[in-house]
């Protein structure tokens, strides 16, 4: 069994952070004092040295000089935070190992919160565009007390540009080869004059590509396609002097074809019948905020959204012709599954002011009461040589009700501790076409304590335990035994520390957090071909095992070495193991856990010069993983460059850029079962990472 060193990549961030404390003077040249990072994805806004936690944040200058089109291409800035390329863009995440790799079929469970402009798209996220998107954070850790069942593992927060008190338009237009094309506007400000007038913002954006791929049976480019569209709408209103409400409005169109795998395991596919992977969500917020009362601010936010979902491919990857070739009989499988979500959400929150503060003003406080109500169908169709294999059609309902408390004391000047708690409960319904039919109905309970300890305005220290937690659920496969049909609900403990530093003005920065997580009645998805000459027939089966731990640290650090250069770098280090689980007739008791990544690094640098000449180059490192806790295949670690240059005026700018510019071959997901016939021996089939790929963005901003 294959065991990774952390040692290496331990003794390069050393080096790198011993660097970064080097010399106490100003640094010549560097005269502007950089902004401090705030981070918004909690009760309250507060500065990112304040939060107990491990958290990243890109701001909308590092998200538009890093991404072209999708959440997918920051994925690798982000320390300890994986993807499972089961989907044409990224729909399932792992943060510290802990996520799912995909849906088929059950209740939508997620591990990983993922909300944008407070909608939540947890399990569906890749309608995450990056046009018009102003920042990302990412809390790594359960987050119990904030966010409950759908953050066991942690949270991925995107924020859009809001409504500004100046008239602004921006507007973007990119091409590149795989015949890739985009143009977006966005524009906006306010109606009327005033300090407290309502003010707008609108932007629709529009991409196309073929998605690298050729389909050598059909002989086309486009069958793995992608075709996104996004418009979304913001208007902030006041009224009086104590209301201020801020609507959001989305529709995001997927499109996307799906014919991802190939036989060979190569970027051409045989595919006769290829699929589509879209969706389709039309989604709406709605927050309120008032500070009419002396005590606290009283915040409202109501979320509504309904998604389309198609997931459908070529299940034996071939065609007629291919299969003549090598058997007398007719094989040929599709897999199609439709889903509908709609969910709806109502949070209230009260938030005390410097008034309302207890014990002598020395601790703030948070109370409120949230409730969530899904309701998920799904309708999967498989058909063996076109007549059906399996149709079922499933519906699940669920609602979520839970109150919550935090308290910021201050114990010193300098030392602060926070403690919270959330009490959640959940009812649900499936039921299918097969009869089968649950009803599970629980409570769970999560929290943290934690200190923060400012050293001085530029230094913070601090360490939390947390307890975060997801709710049970059952698998649907009637082949199951009925006594395995149900699984509990997980908890996760977590231990962090951790140090924020800032030099010289906040030009030199760096952050680290060490970690140690406990999983209690860890849920578990492995899956077994129950007819070794059958490719779709699949069990696939989520088991509570005794214990699973992780354990490691989270790093970054940015050098503003002068107005014209900086360098920046992240790094994660992860350890997973079981404790005592057994899967069928496998021992995984000491194995690692699927997708996580011994380590995941990134170093890049970035020039500007006076003249508006610019340019960036990032390196990125992910470590093997396995792909699945089903069998023992693994990927192969690799390293990956992107590039940009450009020239940026007053109005406007152009770039071009190179990702993978070094062609690596890569894996974002693997596959191991028989598919090939006459023998359908298992093989390990993967799917590849986009290859080397050149365009050119001109954006226009006034």
């Amino acid at each position: 069994m294959r065991r990774k060193t952390i040692a290496a990549p331990i003794r390069l961030y050393s080096g790198l952070l011993a660097l970064s404390t080097l010399g106490a003077a100003p640094l010549a040249g560097a005269q502007d004092v950089v902004d401090e990072i705030v981070v918004t994805a909690d009760f309250r806004q507060r500065a990112a040295l304040d939060v107990a936690a491990s958290v990243t944040v890109l701001d909308a200058a590092t998200i538009g000089d890093a991404g072209v089109q999708h959440f997918e291409e920051l994925v690798p800035l982000i320390p300890n935070l994986h993807w499972s390329g089961g989907s044409s863009r990224p729909r399932y995440f792992q943060i510290r190992g802990i996520g799912e790799r995909s849906q088929y079929e059950g209740a939508p469970n997620p591990s990983v919160g993922f909300l944008i402009d407070d909608i939540d798209f947890s399990g569906i996220g890749m309608v995450s565009t990056l046009f018009d998107v102003s920042r990302v954070e990412v809390l790594r850790g359960s987050q119990g007390t904030r966010y409950g069942a759908n953050a066991l593992a942690g949270l991925i927060n995107v924020r859009s540009r809001d409504p500004g008190d100046e008239f602004t338009v921006f507007a973007e237009a990119t091409g590149g080869d795989d015949d890739a094309r985009a143009a977006g506007l966005a524009f906006g400000g306010p109606i009327g004059n005033g300090a407290r007038a309502p003010a707008y913002r609108l932007a629709v954006h529009q991409f196309q590509s073929d998605g690298f791929r050729d389909n050598a049976y059909l002989g086309r480019s486009d069958t793995n396609n992608r075709d996104e569209t996004l418009v979304r709408g913001k208007l902030r209103l006041y009224a009086g002097d104590t209301v201020q409400v801020d609507v959001t409005g989305m529709h995001a169109d997927l499109d996307n074809g799906y014919d991802a795998f190939a036989i060979d395991n190569s970027l051409t596919t045989q595919s006769d019948k290829p699929g589509k992977d879209s969706q389709a969500s039309d989604a709406g917020a709605l927050r309120i905020t008032w500070s009419g009362a002396n005590a606290f601010e009283l915040v409202s936010i109501t979320t509504a959204a309904s998604s389309d979902i198609e997931h459908s491919f070529d299940g034996d990857w071939g065609n007629d012709d291919l299969w003549a070739q090598v058997v007398d009989y007719d094989y040929d499988f599709t897999s199609r599954t439709l889903r509908e979500r709609d969910t709806w959400s109502q949070e209230f929150r009260l938030v005390s002011t410097p008034d309302g503060a207890l014990f002598g003003g020395r601790s703030d406080w948070v109370a409120g009461v949230f409730t969530q109500s899904l309701d998920e169908s799904n309708d999967i169709l498989d058909l063996f040589n076109d007549e059906v294999f399996r149709d079922l059609v499933s519906d699940y309902e669920a609602t979520n009700t839970a109150v919550f408390g935090e308290l910021d004391t201050a114990l010193t000047d300098r030392t602060s501790l926070t403690t919270g708690l959330r009490v959640e409960h959940r009812d649900a319904r499936y039921s299918d076409s097969t009869g089968a039919a649950f009803s599970p109905s629980e409570t769970m309970v999560g929290g943290q304590v934690a200190l923060v300890h400012r050293r001085d305005e530029d230094t913070s220290l601090f360490a939390g335990l947390s307890r975060g937690y997801k709710a049970g659920g059952f698998n649907i496969d009637l082949s199951i035994p009925p006594e395995r049909r149900e699984f509990g609900a997980e908890y996760l403990w977590s231990l962090e520390a951790g140090v924020r530093q800032r030099w010289f003005d906040g030009r030199l920065s760096a952050n680290l957090t060490l970690f140690h997580s406990w999983r209690d009645n860890q849920q578990v998805d492995t899956s077994f071909q129950d007819d070794p000459g059958d490719p779709l027939s699949f069990t696939f089966f989520t088991d509570n095992a005794a214990e699973g731990r992780s354990y490691g640290l989270e790093a970054d650090a940015t050098w503003q070495l002068s107005p014209q250069w900086r360098v920046f770098g992240t790094l994660g280090l992860l350890e997973t193991r079981f404790d005592e689980f057994i899967a069928g007739d496998r021992d995984l008791s000491g194995r690692e856990q699927a997708h996580a990544p011994g380590y995941q690094a990134s170093v890049g640098a970035e020039w500007n010069s006076p003249g508006g000449w610019f340019a960036r180059v990032d390196a990125l490192a992910v470590d093997s993983f396995y792909y699945s806790d089903g069998h023992d295949q693994q990927s192969d670690s690799y390293a990956l460059v992107n590039a940009r240059a450009g020239f940026q005026a007053e109005s406007w700018s152009v770039q071009l850029w190179g990702r993978n510019v070094f062609d690596e071959r890569y894996t974002v997901r693997g596959f191991f079962f028989g598919n090939e016939p006459p023998d359908f021996e298992d093989t390990l089939y993967v799917r590849l990472g986009d290859p080397s790929n050149f365009g050119a963005t001109l954006r226009f901003f006034f």
